[in-house]
């Protein structure tokens, strides 16, 4: 295939990309299409008045030297009587546009907003709803970059670019009317010199799309540096790093300059484009409307439109190409968010969910597929099952391998192995953050993938080695919006140890923490975590190392609160040190996303295997 095809074959994708992106958009706007129908009304106002002033400015100066391309109704009139009707008349239209204009720009504002608001939440939504593989791949810059200067960036498609582009073609289209109605012969001349205007504007922009596009994926770049930087001030500095970083972002935002000043040189080329093009087009007018003067084909009055008009003619070509810049930039942003909505959201609830982690509780369950076991007792609640479990984070490079366990109600267990060996991600698929890749999991008798997300994770509570908060206050961080009552947040502060320290607080429950609660310790912080566990009840409890960041003194604490919360509760308890977990019922040992040895620890060291191995060389250390 020929260079020629390829590129007409290239930009015929693009326009079809063009418009499959601005279609995207279109169900947006219906939410506002009377304000949008409205504003497109007012369009006929705006462009009649833009085109008459040069028409009356004509039909003055035809009026003063008295010719024959003076209206019929002015020259009824007096020489001063005409002149006022005209300034009348030139100052109503000026009026008019003003002050429609202006009303008419307040709305399309109004519905940009609107539209942009919309994008984002539905963004936001979205975004918080993709599984976990998405956020381990992508920056965190990238997302914050999406979710603010490109969808600030979509209004403008609407507001400014699309409707008015179609603004300022009604406008051309209404000029051109005017000017065939007075002289074809100078309204042909000036029409056919948009032809190659357009060819140029429509080169520049397509240029100034790449570049943009190029310039917003640099602004990507040094969002998430920031991010990284300010997320890891501590290691930052502690390394002394500053300069390090410092040169880092110095050439990221180099490369972020050099993108943009493309954008602006292109942008430039337009403008100084069409500069030259309407001096050449007032020149044409006057050479050739001087020549049709001398000819006697043409009064002074007429020439002096057609100059005023020749001018006009080129503001809305100048505002439709700056405007068509920002449908560029706004195409661009399309099509970054674009990205981010078809992302699939690998984890989603069925449309009906067939059971409910409760009926489980009172025994209504009634399906032959599902164990009797789980059935037998209305109080036997929280029974973990895996049934050859596979899963890889990536094709078939499996981090679990054929996992087969049944973790009973009520019982406590442990997983313990090297690093590696996929401890978390076992957690990470009892919760449903990723689905396997083959088998089931089953918690009490029902496959997880049967009962919804938000039901499956009120089931059960999961405490990290690092407790996350909020920016908001203490009782917010224990109830995280759940409408709990402020009884039941101080027995959940009370059962976890935790009531005394928050009391202490200048406002109690009220004190308002900082982003990821820096103004607390992380002692402190761990035990509000407990307290988020111990308001919801749940019937099994997952701890991540969740007290191997604590000091003795609040460990103790910590270990009387779990002592409590753990009654009647079944457990998984992921533990780096051994000493904290001989007192559970069994401990499973894994190695390489396999299963090869479980039972107590009285047993496992009886074994010499590898638990024994791992147990040696701590007490070894210590």
């Amino acid at each position: 295939m020929s260079n020629t095809k390829l590129k007409t074959n290239a930009k015929s994708r693009i326009r079809a990309n063009d418009w499959r992106l601005f279609l995207r958009l279109l169900p947006y706007a219906r939410r506002s299409q009377r304000l949008l129908l409205f504003s497109m009304l007012l369009l006929v106002p705006v462009a009649v008045a833009n085109a008459l002033p040069p028409l009356l400015i004509g039909q003055a100066i035809s009026l003063v030297r008295n010719e024959p391309g003076t209206y019929e109704f002015l020259r009824h009139l007096s020489l001063l009587q005409g002149l006022h009707l005209l300034e009348g008349l030139l100052l109503i239209t000026v009026i008019i546009q003003l002050v429609v204009t202006g009303f008419q720009g307040f709305l399309v504002q109004k519905v940009g907003q609107h539209l942009t608001a919309a994008i984002r939440q539905d963004l936001f939504e979205h975004v918080t709803s993709l599984g976990v593989r998405f956020f381990d791949t992508t920056p965190v810059g990238r997302l914050i970059t999406r979710l603010t200067s490109d969808v600030e960036g979509l209004g403008d498609v609407f507001s400014t670019g699309a409707i008015g582009i179609v603004a300022d073609l009604f406008t051309l289209l209404v000029i051109a009317g005017f000017m065939f109605s007075i002289q074809w012969k100078l309204a042909l001349l000036l029409l056919l010199m948009l032809f190659p205007v357009t060819a140029l504007i429509i080169y520049f922009q397509q240029q100034y799309r790449k570049a943009n596009y190029k310039s917003r994926d640099e602004l990507s770049v040094l969002n998430s540096q920031l991010q990284e930087n300010v997320t890891g001030i501590n290691v930052v500095q502690l390394f002394r790093r500053e300069k390090f970083n410092a040169e880092l972002f110095r050439s990221s935002n180099n490369r972020y300059i050099q993108e943009v000043d493309n954008t602006i040189f292109f942008d430039s080329a337009v403008s100084a484009t069409l500069e030259w093009i309407s001096l050449i087009a007032i020149a044409g007018v006057l050479w050739v409307g001087g020549f049709l003067l001398l000819q006697k084909n043409l009064t002074f009055g007429i020439l002096s439109a057609f100059v005023l008009y020749a001018q006009r003619l080129f503001d809305p070509l100048r505002q439709f190409a700056e405007k068509f810049t920002t449908i560029q930039a706004g195409f661009t942003a399309i099509e970054r968010i674009s990205e981010i909505f078809d992302e699939p959201i690998e984890i989603r609830d069925r449309s009906n969910p067939r059971f409910s982690m409760f009926d489980s509780r009172l025994g209504f369950i009634d399906d032959p597929a599902m164990n009797s076991e789980s059935q037998t007792a209305k109080s036997a609640w929280g029974e973990i099952r895996f049934e050859h479990v596979w899963f890889a984070y990536k094709d078939d490079d499996y981090v679990i391998k054929d996992l087969n366990f049944t973790i009973h109600p009520g019982e406590k267990v442990a997983l313990v192995g090297p690093t590696g060996a996929g401890k978390s991600t076992i957690i990470r698929l009892l919760c449903r953050l990723y689905e396997p890749s083959k088998g089931r999991i089953l918690v009490d008798g029902i496959d997880i993938r049967e009962v919804s997300q938000a039901e499956l994770r009120r089931y059960m509570a999961v405490i990290l080695q690092e407790g996350f908060l909020f920016a908001g206050d203490v009782k917010s961080n224990i109830t995280l919006g759940d409408g709990y009552t402020f009884d039941k947040i101080q027995q959940a502060a009370e059962r976890t140890n935790i009531a005394q320290f928050i009391e202490e607080l200048p406002q109690g429950y009220d004190t308002q923490l900082r982003e990821r609660g820096t103004n607390i310790s992380s002692g402190q912080k761990q035990l509000l975590a407990f307290a988020r566990a111990a308001i919801r009840d749940p019937q099994i409890l997952v701890l991540d190392e969740a007290t191997a960041s604590l000091d003795v003194g609040t460990e103790a604490l910590v270990q009387k609160a779990l002592n409590e919360l753990l009654v009647e509760r079944t457990a998984i308890i992921i533990a780096h040190r051994l000493s904290t977990i001989r007192n559970v019922d069994r401990i499973f040992v894994l190695k390489r996303g396999e299963l090869i040895e479980q039972g107590s620890h009285e047993e496992l060291l009886s074994q010499g295997g590898l638990y024994a191995t791992l147990h040696n060389l701590q007490m070894l250390g210590s």
